[in-house]
């Protein structure tokens, strides 16, 4: 890799280190030069002598003069590099190849309003460097954070990709509006946008601010944890051009696939039969004997060739009348339903593969640009992208064009100005597909025509349900969907004398979002009332600003302080209008383009606009001594207008402390523990994301009637119009807040060999917003206010090895661990009396929601429902009865039987109800792991794979019960359902029911418990740096091949229905990617 350092990195690296050029007498003259693995210069490299103040910074091409003692040690630095040592020897000229490595504690961390050396954190902070993942090509911010420890990202296998992230757990039992989302800052400002405006190709670094500590200088939004994008610069040094090219694939991996020809004809046989299960009073079996129309019909349902012993083929005809010289197969067929065109077409062996119709292998294109360089007055970056993605839903598309513009100009020592502009334009205009009806499609209905044009309906008139056909229905709809948006972020810096900074910052952001949607009237047997154009438009304006203050001081070299404040304003401003035009005449030929001669009585208008501001003030207090004892604290008050009148404003506090005991002078052990440090933080978040910021406020709606009659003095009937409220007005809504405990350990052996962290926190979300529910009397049916308490905590763990590190085999792993568990403290308060035995009042307890299933002491996503225990047997078929089933139907735990019915002849009928309900673990999952291995040969070919885990989440599904009828879609649809297992006689299975299972009464839907745990191998990634002689006389520095399959493969234990992490369908993407550097 060409390393070239940042300017301002320069400049950092200057203050950070305090290196000077001072020479002593005895000193000599030395000179050197500093590389890459690659044999790349590395600029910007710091040399220094150990336990001194004599350094210095190598230059462009790597070189660098230092005046040193005749003994002593060398250290040679730089960001993303492991730190060496060299003692200094008689030679005067030094060759260094320094390799990649993790994060040295000389590295800047961005923490907000700043940067400190990680060395000096307080807080829990992490850092990740996309270039480090550059192979993998990850095509979403997403992809590139992944496996963090403390960090869960959804997965989304959509064309657009993405996910859901939530730091350390779900902290809140309010979850609209993204309510448990971390809050994103983008170059310093807070980011409004989604992830997806951000090409994963112009980010830098990423640093993920996960306590209380590293996040309160975001404290108003900042409960959830703070993810910051730092965006590249220009490197110091001549201009540098970059171009990559990457080519995909994309794929089904786990999906449940539906059943084949012959396996769909034996399952609507065996749905057929299973009508005929009992217990045959002629043997006593249970087993599939006729009866009431079907007596004496011995295998009416089976396949002529298959039938049982004793029963002949005319006489298994001659159960029904049939037309002369029809087939057997035609008269099983009827026998199963077939009618029309699907009796025809299986007759005649004619079938349609609807997956075809369905999925597709999605071609996926993203292409970057790049220009980028500094010089001694100015740093620049400029970039363009394109992505296009299918996905591998036929009907899903994504297509994104983004552009970024970084420019940094210093303008005087004094003064320094900056700009960056992020622009996006992207497509979501995707119609979409029914996918679940189009598999449903029997596989002998018709997809086209004789002319091969697809047909409106896949079954014929003779059935009442006659299937979905999307390539036909498309015909008739248009839609055009899509985002432009532009970031910017302006800034300026003043050096003012005593070491004191001044800095302001301004980031406006425009966003214009269009949907316009067409149902044309010429679809065959659709109503024109309910046809028509749907127009609407989105413009939103968000700014925010701040101005910051920085005193930056060290004191006889022991002493370093940092003060920073800050003042804060945003505001966010929205305006939606919508137009729905139906029973357009004369003709809807203009599709959405002509919306003004809707029908009024069947068409609509509405708008909505929003508005909300916010302000802050800042202040943040380093102290450190000798790079051994540190302290960091921090006080934040916020205002926003979303919160009640009376409480608009809230002070939110934190503070860290840190001590590297390694660098005490009674630590003996440097040798093989060269880093240690404790810390442990405390401090208060507020959380105000709210899905509506009018929560606090009335709300004003038209009435039911929308008018109020009334006789006037002329005794005429009058007609008035009239608004009233629908919510109460609460002006005591407040933050919502989070108090945090965390305490880590950073450790590093055998110079950092062996690094990494160990974190324990312990979290308290109180005041959290929710919705209180009020008497009939109130006339209202809630309130929104501040109840409740949720914990949380919960151990990280993350290891970096230098496994192996010679000349021509480098081998690095890194590993990531984390635990979390949540509790329900509190709800409503509301409380409720603890019967004993005989119904006697003993006390009280907090009441639980089993509304909302929220049980006090409990984890937020904990499972409350029946136990499923196995499944009725046919040698059980008079205790299956005594609950009301039949073999094959689910056994149901009856865990509270107080209630149950005693029988006059002393039977029981068990009770089925909540008592019965019992607590069976959670759907969060508490355990999450990650692995990477990278490995690097003949310092040109890498390999890399990355693996990580959700693990101790549990799942119910009631796919076992083998519903197949659900709304008559098996006897009047002729449906093909996933391939599945079910019970049959000739498959006592304990695992699946029979078809149409169901459970006693009182629960007869009761589902099965599944472990959700898996592990996935989510990126095996393979690339080759073409050297360098080959491609210099193309004026190439570089040339890089890679290819990459994201989501290879998946493992779990229990998961049948599907991915275990998506519980539906997932992709599987293969990559290749070409990357130049001139």
């Amino acid at each position: 890799m060409i390393s070239k350092i940042r300017f301002c990195m320069l400049i950092l690296y200057s203050m950070f280190l305090c290196i000077h050029l001072n020479a002593q007498t005895s000193n000599k003259n030395i000179t050197g030069k500093v590389l890459d693995d690659q044999r790349e210069p590395v600029i910007g490299a710091t040399v220094a002598v150990k336990g001194t103040t004599l350094g210095t910074m190598t230059d462009v091409d790597g070189k660098f003069k230092l005046s040193v003692p005749s003994k002593g040690t060398l250290v040679i630095s730089y960001i993303g590099y492991t730190t060496q040592e060299l003692e200094i020897t008689e030679s005067s000229n030094y060759e260094i190849v320094m390799s990649e490595g993790a994060l040295n504690l000389e590295e800047v961390v961005v923490v907000g309003y700043g940067t400190m050396r990680k060395k000096d954190l307080t807080g829990s902070v992490i850092q990740i460097r996309p270039d480090n993942l550059a192979m993998e090509n990850p095509k979403t911010v997403q992809d590139i954070l992944r496996g963090t420890p403390g960090l869960q990202v959804g997965y989304d296998a959509s064309a657009k990709g993405g996910g859901n992230m939530e730091i350390r757990g779900q902290r809140s039992l309010y979850t609209d509006g993204g309510h448990n989302n971390p809050l994103l800052i983008l170059d310093g400002m807070q980011f409004y946008g989604e992830l997806s405006e951000i090409n994963p190709d112009d980010i830098a670094q990423i640093d993920i601010l996960k306590d209380a500590s590293a996040a309160a200088v975001y404290g108003s939004k900042a409960a959830s944890g703070v993810i910051i994008i730092t965006t590249k610069k220009g490197k110091q040094g001549k201009p540098v051009i970059n171009v990559s090219a990457n080519f995909g694939l994309s794929d089904r991996s786990d999906y449940r696939e539906r059943f084949g020809t012959g396996d769909y004809m034996q399952h609507r046989q065996d749905w057929y039969t299973k009508n005929t299960y009992g217990v045959n009073p002629q043997t006593g079996d249970y087993e599939a004997y006729q009866s009431g129309v079907y007596a004496d019909k011995s295998g009416y349902f089976t396949r002529p060739d298959q039938l049982p012993s004793g029963v002949s083929l005319d006489s298994w005809r001659g159960y029904t009348s049939n037309d002369d010289g029809e087939s057997d197969l035609s008269i099983w067929a009827k026998r199963l339903g077939f009618s029309g065109n699907a009796l025809e077409n299986y007759l005649a062996g004619r079938t349609v593969d609807w997956a075809k119709h369905t999925f597709r292998t999605g071609f996926n294109q993203d292409y970057n640009a790049s220009v980028s360089g500094a010089g001694e007055k100015a740093n620049y970056y400029f970039s363009m992208g394109y992505l296009k993605n299918e996905g591998i839903i036929r009907s899903d598309g994504y297509t994104s064009v983004r552009a970024n513009m970084k420019v940094d100009t210093k303008i005087t020592n004094w003064f320094e100005i900056g700009a960056n502009v992020n622009f996006q334009d992207r497509s979501d205009g995707n119609i979409d597909m029914d996918q679940d009806q189009t598999l449903r499609n029997s596989p002998y209905a018709d997809y086209a025509d004789e002319y091969g044009n697809p047909v409106q309906y896949p079954l014929s008139s003779e059935y009442s349900q006659r299937g979905y056909n999307y390539d036909f229905q498309k015909q008739y709809l248009e839609l055009e969907k899509g985002y432009t948006t532009l970031n910017s972020i302006f800034n300026a810096k003043i050096k003012l004398p005593f070491n004191i900074t001044y800095s302001f910052n301004a980031s406006p952001r425009y966003q214009f979002f269009y949907d316009r949607y067409f149902m044309s009237a010429d679809l065959p047997g659709s109503d024109p009332k309910s046809r028509g154009a749907n127009r609407e438009q989105t413009k939103r304006f968000d700014w925010s600003l701040n101005n910051n203050i920085t005193w930056d001081y060290t004191f006889n070299q022991k002493h370093h302080v940092i003060l920073t404040l800050v003042q804060e304003a945003e505001e966010q401003q929205s305006w939606k209008d919508r137009i729905e035009a139906r029973n357009i005449l004369p003709s809807d030929a203009l599709g959405f383009h002509n919306t003004k001669n809707g029908t009024k009585e069947n068409s609509s208008y509405s708008s909505s606009d929003g508005h909300q501001t916010a302000d802050a003030l800042f202040a943040r207090l380093f102290y450190s001594y000798d790079d051994r004892y540190m302290l960091t604290g921090t006080v934040r008050r916020d205002g926003y207008s979303g919160f009640g009148a009376s409480n608009k404003y809230a002070t939110f506090p934190s503070i860290g402390t840190a001590w590297t005991f390694t660098n005490e002078k009674f630590f003996k052990w440097s040798n093989i523990m060269n880093n240690g440090k404790l810390r442990m933080s405390y401090g208060k978040n507020g959380n105000r994301s709210l899905s509506d910021p009018y929560q606090a406020l009335a709300n004003l709606y038209e009435g039911a009637g929308k008018t109020q009659g009334y006789i006037n003095a002329n005794g005429e009937l009058d007609q008035l119009r009239y608004l009233m409220a629908d919510r109460m007005a609460n002006p005591n809504l407040q933050w919502e807040k989070t108090a945090s405990w965390n305490f880590g350990l950073d450790f590093g052996f055998l110079n950092d060999r062996i690094s990494g962290t160990l974190e324990y926190y312990n979290m308290q979300t109180t005041d959290m917003i929710m919705r209180q529910r009020l008497l009939v009397l109130t006339a209202f049916p809630y309130i929104t206010t501040n109840l409740g308490q949720v914990d949380n905590s919960g151990v990280e763990i993350s290891v970096n090895t230098l496994n192996i590190d010679n000349e021509n085999f480098k081998w690095t792993t890194t590993l990531g661990f984390s635990y979390n568990k949540n509790v329900i403290k509190h709800t409503d308060y509301r409380r409720e009396d603890v019967l004993d035995a005989e119904g006697n009042v003993i006390g009280s307890k907090e009441a639980d929601d089993k509304t909302n299933k929220w049980f006090i002491g409990k984890a937020i996503s904990e499972i409350w429902d029946y136990r499923v225990t196995g499944i009725w047997q046919k040698d059980e078929v008079e205790e299956a009865a005594r609950y009301g089933q039949k073999p094959g139907d689910p056994k149901v735990a009856n865990s509270y039987t107080a209630d149950d019915i005693v029988n006059a002849d002393g039977s029981v009928t068990p009770v089925y109800n909540d008592n019965d309900k019992e607590f069976l673990g959670q759907t969060s999952p508490p355990f999450h792991w990650s692995l990477r291995n990278e490995f690097t040969l003949w310092k040109d070919f890498s390999v890399s794979f990355n693996i990580y885990s959700y693990m101790g989440h549990k799942s119910l599904s009631g796919n076992y019960l083998n519903n197949d009828d659900d709304g008559g879609r098996m006897a009047y649809a002729l449906a093909n359902l996933p391939a599945k297992k079910y019970w049959t006689l000739d498959n006592p299975t304990n695992k699946y029911g029979r078809i149409e299972a169901k459970g006693p009464t009182g629960a007869e839907g009761a589902q099965m418990l599944y472990d959700r745990s898996f592990i996935r191998l989510e990126n095996i990634s393979v690339g080759y740096t073409i050297p360098k002689k080959w491609t210099s006389k193309y004026a190439l520095e570089r040339v890089k091949v890679y290819a990459s399959v994201r989501n290879v493969a998946t493992w779990a234990k229990d998961w049948e229905y599907g991915d275990p992490e998506t519980g539906s369908w997932a992709s599987r993407v293969y990559t290749l990617g070409l990357n130049f550097t001139f």
